[in-house]
């Protein structure tokens, strides 16, 4: 690769890793896109993604582990178990394109039918999901996602804001599931045959950003009000979701 390709390459995981770091998420769908653009191949942009999620889980989790809701994320841990290697057959035999197309368009409907419902009754703060047995779906859709395109946030946040976590709660909550689905997430590409020498030497160029990205992203999301958390959270899923239906080819 070019010096001018592995710039930008590094420049594609700074912005995914700052906006994991302030808002929990997001990396993977930020950043994927964007390596698509630079025509990287999808199994070198999987694996380099799964290990830079990784080093920013391991970065971050310790500042909100008071924060984290413990039964919650043994149970998202162990249906995330089930899920990956479903995930990983997906990503050999299904259609990428028909997969992020059909999230996308789910996390478009999502967040703005969240953003009109709170604009609409903003009194109605109760837990939209009350009952334990739901975090088992959410955390098995979180391992096949995650083990077939690095996704493996986006269920999270869906149930963490149906929850309605606060910022803290949330922010914890999902910085521990990375942690440990990123743990199982990687070893699956390992295993699978995913890693490849790019991805390797391309990570170790992409260090010195994610550390960069890493400290400025948890400087700026500590000056976030909490009131308007939700509110950019639910924009920034829309957003995302019309990144997954714009062509990369």
């Amino acid at each position: 690769m070019t010096i001018s390709s592995i710039i930008l390459v590094v420049a594609a995981v700074f912005i995914g890793a700052l906006m994991r770091t302030m808002f929990g998420f997001g990396e993977a769908i930020v950043s994927m896109p964007l390596l698509a653009l630079l025509h990287i191949p999808l199994n070198t942009s999987v694996s380099l993604i799964g290990l830079a999620g990784l080093t920013v889980a391991s970065l971050t989790v310790v500042s909100g582990w008071r924060h984290i809701e413990r039964p919650v994320l043994i149970r998202l841990a162990a249906s995330t178990v089930i899920g990956i290697p479903a995930g990983l057959a997906l990503l050999h035999y299904a259609p990428s394109l028909i997969i992020t197309s059909a999230l996308g368009v789910f996390l478009i409907a999502y967040g703005g039918y969240s953003l009109l419902k709170q604009r609409l009754f903003q009194a109605v703060d109760k837990p939209l999901l009350n009952s334990k047995g739901w975090v088992w779906p959410f955390g098995f859709a979180s391992g096949v996602l995650g083990s077939a395109y690095n996704f493996n946030g986006v269920p999270v946040v869906v149930y963490g804001t149906l929850r309605r976590w606060n910022p803290d709660r949330f922010r914890g909550t999902l910085q521990a599931h990375f942690l440990i689905s990123g743990i199982l997430v990687v070893t699956g590409h390992a295993l699978g045959g995913l890693w490849t020498a790019d991805s390797l030497i391309l990570y170790a160029y992409s260090i010195p950003a994610i550390l960069l990205a890493t400290g400025l992203g948890i400087f700026m999301n500590k000056r976030i009000p909490a009131k308007k958390f939700e509110r950019y959270l639910f924009f920034i899923i829309m957003a995302l979701g019309v990144l997954l239906l714009i062509p990369h080819d």
